[in-house]
């Protein structure tokens, strides 16, 4: 088989998968800085509400989109699932922290996402998150800087139950 006709399979097949990716990924509502989300894949559906920072800090450091999601996972049983990824590896043992006000919660991090440390934690941060104005990430790229990313939790609370809805 001449190698051209072999790279244009390979592409055709590439498109295919990522147009049919799309399709099962369905925004289901946009509510001013945040957004709900259905995934369907092999039967399973997965929930979830997304925000992008109001502000990345510093800006000299470069890297990846960065977003915070709370997740419904209900083939496993998951609900609640705060994650976060501030676009590049985390630090290895090194603290990734949510700030709201006086309020602060531990996340451990493999990779380039985080969780919340404890169950308990994820409700109050929930709780926390439907109240405030917005919710600071701190985290260490994997050279050591220390980056902050700013959420507004505007709209958060109507993406939170949407998404929550979703999965039910």
């Amino acid at each position: 088989m001449p190698i051209k006709k072999v790279l244009y399979i390979i592409l055709f097949s590439i498109i295919f998968n990522i147009a049919r990716a799309e399709e099962n990924l369905k925004s289901v509502g946009k509510f001013k800085d945040w957004e709900s989300f259905v995934l369907s894949q092999d039967g399973n559906k997965t929930c979830f509400a997304q925000s992008i920072p109001v502000v990345r800090a510093p800006k000299k450091i470069k890297r990846d989109p960065s977003r915070l999601f709370v997740s419904f996972r209900p083939a496993e049983n998951i609900k609640n699932e705060v994650s976060v990824t501030n676009g590049y590896e985390f630090k290895l043992k090194a603290p990734v922290t949510a700030k709201s006000g006086k309020k602060s919660y531990d996340l451990f991090s493999k990779g380039r996402f985080a969780w919340i440390v404890d169950n308990e934690d994820e409700t109050k941060l929930i709780v926390t998150m439907k109240k405030a104005s917005r919710l600071m990430i701190i985290g260490n790229t994997n050279k050591g800087d220390q980056t902050t990313d700013h959420y507004s939790m505007m709209g958060f609370t109507k993406a939170y139950n949407t998404a929550k809805k979703s999965c039910s």
